[in-house]
């Protein structure tokens, strides 16, 4: 479903990431782990379409800044991209009317935002969320429209416990409809049960892949063997 192949960026000559290729199948939730300075915020924005590079990415088949495969992909930032003057509803209509949502999409965002404790917060504008609260409704935002593929930056980030928990089980409901998940997260922790893949970035390599069976078959813990590749990376 996410195929990305040879990315190679550089800023001012300097290489962000250098030849980084992999995939996330449909069904399938990936981890990006690396440390500060690894190229992962680098990778996260090329597969959003928000950086130029040299390389391919695609998503469901398509070059991933086409709209056919915008369409499919859903993507959550690292910080939240709420609008100040827009209510949680009209966030929700918003999206709706861009993605051209057909009606049903209306007891999906209500499910969601009962879910993460929203609903009775669907007049208050962006601006005057708490940072968790923006985080969930952008959360909310890109699930409404099922996509194939999503997204997550650091998506636990200034999220409550009920909120995490909601969300760990969204990512498994997620993976039991098909969809690729691609998670981008520095605290290990977070994700220990959810993954099925995880890719250790450093130095602006993909250094390491491996799947949840391949770790648990040489009896290996995740957390050994991410510091066993990146220990000594630079924080850049």
């Amino acid at each position: 479903m996410l195929q990305v192949m040879g990315l190679t960026k550089r800023y001012r000559n300097v290489p962000a990431v250098s030849d980084v290729s992999f995939e996330v199948k449909s069904g399938e939730i990936a981890v990006l782990l690396g440390p500060n300075g690894a190229g992962k915020s680098t990778t996260i924005k090329s597969i959003a379409g928000l950086l130029r590079f040299d390389g391919r990415i695609l998503i469901n088949g398509l070059p991933n800044k086409t709209s056919e495969a915008k369409k499919v992909f859903g993507y959550v930032p690292e910080s939240a991209a709420v609008y100040e003057y827009l209510t949680v509803n009209e966030h929700i209509e918003f999206i709706a009317r861009a993605y051209r949502l057909d009606e049903g999409y209306r007891e999906k965002a209500d499910q969601l935002l009962k879910r993460f404790d929203l609903f009775d917060k669907t007049d208050k504008l962006g601006k005057d969320l708490s940072k968790g609260m923006q985080q969930k409704l952008s959360i909310c935002c890109a699930l409404i429209i099922n996509p194939k593929m999503i997204m997550f930056d650091e998506p636990m980030m200034g999220l409550d416990p009920k909120a995490i928990k909601e969300l760990k089980s969204i990512f498994t409901e997620l993976r039991n409809e098909g969809c690729a998940v691609l998670i981008s997260t520095h605290i290990i922790d977070s994700i220990e049960e959810v993954w099925d893949k995880v890719l250790i970035m450093n130095k602006g390599k993909v250094v390491l892949s491996r799947t949840r069976d391949e770790l648990e078959e040489k009896a290996e813990s995740l957390e050994d063997i991410f510091f066993r590749h990146t220990e000594g990376a630079p924080d850049l």
